[in-house]
């Protein structure tokens, strides 16, 4: 749930990709023994991906197991690194990691066989199963939670979850975190990631089938399947084969900090191998399980009311990978990270799985991608659409995407420029009318109005919602300047900005002066400059965020606020 860039947990408190430990009241059978061990396979046009993953994860050091597949053939099947870095025991594919978010599938599923079964709609509101449920005059259905859509704070980003993460608690206790706090906008308006949505997804499985979360997906998922070596982790049981997790700190590989996994419950509570994996991908691919025009639905993205496409669709991302369309999912939790991507058109599965936290090339996102990159070619090069410079001038502009960041567009050498915030600027291509693709792969198009002016652009990653940001009034050319000019802060006034600022219990951000330069170190991460851009306010260039000092009558540091992907997160001075 937690990545650990910098100031990473400040933005994106457990996103789920954090595990946790599961309760009591959703005790798991015993395990059976751990299949036995099949073949090591790499495919020789993969050669290269495996001297890759050995260098990213040596012997010593925790790692990932890999497997891929393509028309009912195993390409490639290995695993790398260390299952215990302490008792120095090697990695196998048949080991047991946290899969984090993945388990999001598998809750939509469920749902979703209630669904036809007829005993759930994607209409029903969450009042029906939870009548005393506060949705402040809204309504929020079975599809906005699936969705991402439902308005609902996640917990799992709000700022006192840290401090409370190893406590065991019932799905009631799980969903009263985040009952009664205000919802974040309209239901359908927007996606944002949510765990909450989840959580009460798990509990309308629960409420409906009479069953528990966990017992519901062994019976009516796993045992169906022959997933043998999957489960809903809990705290006591012996699982065999099952491997410790880690993450890294400026001082080196330490073990993952504990997480009961009765919080990630629906949202992220499931433990699988990378062999079990492919068997869930086929069985999916096959379109068991459900209806279909069941599984049709749960692979188109939804629409937001606004029309924009939300990139996800039930329990899965819909996006694209090595140029073709894609269904996938990614899970990071503590101590583990992991990626499943599924081509539907060239029949290709691709399952990573971590016992170590995401970290700069060792990201399982990345990695599937590379493989199946290799796997089908690289993508073809858009074909060319002619664009004269008179033209491209009339995309150049300001585009605002939140308060606090802009997206310029620039005319330079006769070619256009995109840069976010203070990113380096990326060339973009034409690909048709309006429509452009960055280097990194990211698409845009520009939005006209009913005068045929361009009123803004709307951009999507690879995987992802669209991102609308109207135009401003402002000049590129002079927001680039005001961003890239030299602020000075006398060193006075940076001195009151000294101290130690609390995010959430047990998680602080240790601010200081190092000549006339403030640095931050957060809890556990590297530390990092903080470059002005007024007298309080002041970019953090590695986490594309900013923090702003607030003060007191006289001057004094009362807290400060980070600024960061559309949120605020405001952090108390303590000493």
């Amino acid at each position: 749930m937690i990545r650990s860039s910098t100031l990473r947990r400040l933005a994106v408190l457990p996103a789920f990709l954090l595990p946790v430990a599961a309760p009591a009241v959703h005790a798991q059978a015993p395990a059976p023994a751990v299949a036995q061990a099949r073949a090591i396979v790499v495919d020789p046009a993969l050669a290269g991906i495996d001297s890759m993953l050995a260098a990213l994860y040596p012997a010593a050091e925790p790692g990932a197991a890999i497997l891929v597949a393509r028309d009912g053939q195993v390409l490639m099947r290995k695993a790398y690194g260390s299952a215990s870095v302490e008792l120095g025991v090697p990695l196998r594919p048949e080991h047991v990691f946290r899969l984090g978010s993945i388990t999001k599938q598998f809750t939509a599923v469920a749902v979703l066989m209630l669904v036809d079964e007829g005993k759930v709609s994607l209409d029903d509101e969450v009042t029906r199963f939870f009548p005393d449920y506060p949705t402040h005059g809204r309504r929020i259905t079975v599809e906005h939670l699936l969705t991402h859509t439902s308005g609902i704070q996640s917990y799992t980003g709000m700022p006192t979850y840290v401090a409370g993460m190893r406590r065991d608690l019932t799905t009631d206790e799980l969903i009263a975190l985040f009952r009664d706090q205000p919802m974040e906008f309209a239901p359908g308006e927007r996606w944002n990631y949510n765990n909450s949505g989840y959580a009460l997804l798990g509990g309308i499985i629960e409420k409906v089938s009479g069953m528990s979360y966990a017992d519901f997906i062994r019976t009516r998922i796993f045992e169906p399947l022959g997933m043998r070596n999957s489960y809903y982790e809990t705290a006591n049981a012996i699982v065999p084969g099952r491997v410790s997790g880690y993450d890294r700190t400026p001082e080196g590989i330490r073990a993952a900090n504990y997480l009961s996994m009765t919080q990630p419950y629906a949202a992220g509570s499931l433990i699988s191998t990378v062999d079990d994996q492919l068997v869930w991908q086929r069985a999916v691919a096959e379109g068991r399980m459900l209806k279909p025009e069941t599984w049709h639905r749960a692979f188109s993205p939804y629409r937001l009311s606004g029309g924009l496409n939300a990139g996800y669709g039930y329990g899965w991302f819909v996006g694209e990978a090595a140029g073709r369309p894609s269904i996938e999912h990614g899970g990071d939790i503590n101590g583990f990270s992991s990626n499943g991507l599924w081509i539907p058109s060239e029949r290709l599965h691709v399952i990573v799985l971590s016992n170590r936290e995401r970290e700069g090339e060792r990201n399982p996102d990345d990695i599937s991608r590379q493989i199946a990159t290799r796997v089908l070619g690289a993508p073809a090069a858009p074909a060319p659409f002619a664009v004269t410079v008179d033209a491209l001038r009339e995309y150049a502009g300001v585009y605002r995407i939140s308060e606090t960041e802009n997206r310029l567009i620039i005319i330079d050498g006769g070619k256009i420029y995109g840069q976010r915030g203070r990113n380096p600027r990326q060339e973009m291509t034409p690909t048709g009318r309006d429509e452009f693709v960055f280097a990194s792969g990211t698409r845009a198009r520009f939005v006209r109005g009913g005068d045929g002016k361009i009123t803004g652009m709307v951009v999507r990653g690879r995987i992802g919602p669209e991102e609308m940001a109207p135009r401003t009034a402002e000049s590129a050319e002079a927001v680039l300047a005001a961003a890239s000019a030299t602020v000075t802060v006398p060193v006075e006034t940076l001195r009151r900005y000294v101290g130690v600022y609390e995010l959430a219990p047990g998680f602080e951000v240790t601010v200081r002066l190092d000549g006339d330069v403030l640095r931050a170190t957060p809890t556990n991460q590297p530390e990092t400059a903080l470059v002005p851009e007024s007298d309080t306010r002041f970019f953090v260039r590695e986490a594309n965020a900013t923090v702003v000092f607030e003060t007191d009558a006289f001057g004094a540091a009362t807290r400060l606020i980070l600024h960061q992907g559309g949120r605020q997160l405001p952090a108390p001075k303590i000493r």
